[in-house]
């Protein structure tokens, strides 16, 4: 292949100049790119990541120029109180990621993609923020978005309580992973029960004016099967008997889910499917439930 570079005497020069550079950086990228290929995969829970800059002969080329890795580091592990299993807390580059211990790899949540965590607070908190003294009730802390949200939408005289079963979720929220939903926990109207959801519901009858829940993957249980009973008549009974008169129920889910509508408006409310992406308008949606109650 010519060596000469452009510029150099001679048209003839010049013109091998340019077209070995060209086939020069072709190579190098096509070798680059060949590899980046089969680093692209997980290792020990990492990712390779190939960034491609323009080439230093100046032809229009990409050429590889650094190799960045992006790991799953688990930063810690917490019980799931009668369950047996666990939840582990990893951090993934800038970000954080709740997985089951022990699962197949999937995500339960990270702090990338939360917009239907939001949506599933700001719905519910719109209709029931003009009223006096507003009180509702989270099922999940989860990464604290669904908080974040609800403390956004509502106003300075309102209550949210919050349930959460496991210890550790709690204080991964008050740790580092607190920054990323804005420490919603440091907020005055923030309440937090370290017990089960259903227990709150059943001891306050007409204590709320929305409940939102995101305690599992939706209608059918994940981590915890007795989470089953939240989706079920009973479970959804509950919720009404919680509500105040027109009190809203906000329910997510990771799918659509037909019979779990007739099973709400059998259960005495008014309910609405909606699709919400995870992530900003594109990719992945999820469906929130906001059900209102039809009697007092």
């Amino acid at each position: 292949m010519g060596v000469a570079v452009p510029g150099a005497p001679g048209m003839l020069g010049g013109l091998t100049g340019i077209v070995g550079c060209w086939a020069w950086a072709q190579l190098i990228e096509s070798a680059a790119r060949a590899m980046a290929v089969r680093m692209m995969h997980f290792i020990n829970g990492s990712v390779a990541i190939v960034c491609f800059q323009a080439s230093p002969c100046r032809a229009g080329l990409l050429l590889p120029h650094e190799i960045s890795m992006k790991r799953f580091v688990l930063l810690d592990t917490t019980p799931i109180p009668d369950n047996g299993g666990a939840l582990c807390l990893f951090e993934y580059g800038e970000d954080f990621v709740i997985k089951i211990q022990g699962g197949d790899g999937g995500q339960l949540m990270n702090t990338r993609m939360h917009g239907s965590e939001d949506a599933l607070a700001e719905i519910p908190c719109r209709k029931v923020a003009g009223r006096p003294g507003s009180r509702v009730l989270i099922g999940g802390l989860g990464m604290g978005f669904t908080l974040a949200s609800a403390l956004k939408h509502l106003g300075k005289n309102a209550e949210v309580v919050v349930a959460e079963l496991v210890p550790g979720v709690v204080e991964w929220n008050r740790g580092p992973l607190g920054e990323k939903a804005g420490r919603p926990l440091s907020d005055p109207r923030t309440v937090i029960r370290m017990e089960d959801v259903a227990k709150v519901l059943q001891a306050e009858p007409q204590g709320f004016d929305a409940i939102m829940l995101d305690v599992d993957n939706g209608p059918e249980g994940l981590t915890q099967k007795a989470n089953s009973w939240l989706y079920s008549a009973g479970g959804l009974a509950a919720c009404a008997k919680a509500l105040r008169p027109k009190g809203v129920l906000a329910v997510w889910s990771a799918s659509a889910d037909r019979q779990f509508s007739d099973k709400l408006k059998k259960a005495g409310f008014k309910a609405e499917e909606v699709q919400v992406f995870a992530h900003g308008n594109k990719g992945t949606r999820h469906t929130i439930w906001i059900a209102e109650k039809l009697k007092g």
